[in-house]
């Protein structure tokens, strides 16, 4: 079997590239490995692998470079596995990857089997985990502008931008239907369960029932945010409950004015109008 690992040398906070490489060697001796060299450079290489005939496609690196890969990956018969080489690891804890020992992961790789999952689009890009608006796309956009990974600078960014954040007026379609006016701290359309670091916005979701859970985080006093955040850990916890649920096969948000969102994590430029759907069994990725 011809696969390829794609390595994200500069992922996560505790990099360890030199001794996964060693590790992808000892364990596949006849598997390829390539490091990836700027943003967009994973999507290329495993675009190239699909022409190159590679069944499977292994990208160590974090959300953002699981994402660029995975989306060369659609709807082609070349199967995405996952080592967890980032900071929050949502995607590759949603498929029950290995942490913190490379062995165990590579070892996982071998017991993984592809399964058919869903994808997420919107405006015309690709997400496969959760994408939102609202305090988590600020946060986002925050957070990338700094050096340190991890949760603890995630958290720290996260208190400095709720005390200041005033959430908009969100007109949102639901499956062409349905009107909803919403205030929110956070609207999320989840396709897996957690951001990461098993923060889990989403504990309905699923990546195969072809639709996505859309959940929004109501406007409440801080005191009930802080109240309510023990609950997104330990969803069984519903002491104090500041979330909506329902699923969705499609949506268009409007605001007033142009507002930020984010795809798995990755920032992206303000817009007036943003249109997400589900694509149903749209690619392969490595499940143990």
């Amino acid at each position: 079997m011809k696969r390829l690992f794609i390595i994200n040398p500069k992922s996560g906070k505790n990099n360890k590239a030199d001794e996964l490489e060693q590790t992808i060697k000892t364990q596949f001796y006849n598997a390829d490995i390539v490091f990836t060299k700027a943003a967009g450079h994973a999507k290329k290489l495993a675009a190239d692998a699909v022409k190159q005939g590679y069944a499977q496609v292994i990208v160590a690196g974090g959300d953002g470079t699981i994402n660029e890969a995975a989306s060369a990956l659609i709807g082609t018969k070349t199967a995405l596995g996952v080592i967890a080489f980032g900071s929050g690891n949502g995607l590759a804890r949603e498929i029950r990857c290995p942490l913190d020992n490379l062995q165990k992961a590579c070892n996982n790789i071998y017991m993984s089997k592809p399964v058919l999952c869903d994808a997420g689009k919107a405006n015309g890009e690709f997400f496969f985990n959760v994408a939102g608006i609202g305090l988590e796309a600020t946060i986002a956009h925050a957070f990338a502008k700094v050096k340190t990974r991890g949760m603890l600078p995630y958290f720290k960014i996260g208190f400095e931008q709720i005390l200041k954040y005033k959430a908009p007026l969100a007109e949102v379609w639901a499956d062409d239907k349905s009107l909803i006016y919403l205030n929110p701290i956070t609207l999320v359309f989840a396709n897996g369960k957690q951001y990461g670091s098993n923060f889990k916005i989403a504990p309905k979701a699923s990546l195969t029932d072809g639709k996505l859970d859309m959940v929004y985080v109501k406007r409440s006093p801080l005191w009930k945010l802080a109240l309510g955040l023990p609950s997104f850990f330990k969803p069984n916890l519903k002491a104090v409950k500041i979330t909506q649920e329902r699923q969705i096969k499609k949506a268009t948000i409007t605001c007033q004015g142009k507002f930020v969102y984010h795809l798995d994590g990755e920032p992206k430029e303000p817009t007036d109008k943003l249109e997400i759907e589900v694509l149903p069994k749209a690619i392969y990725l490595l499940i143990s």
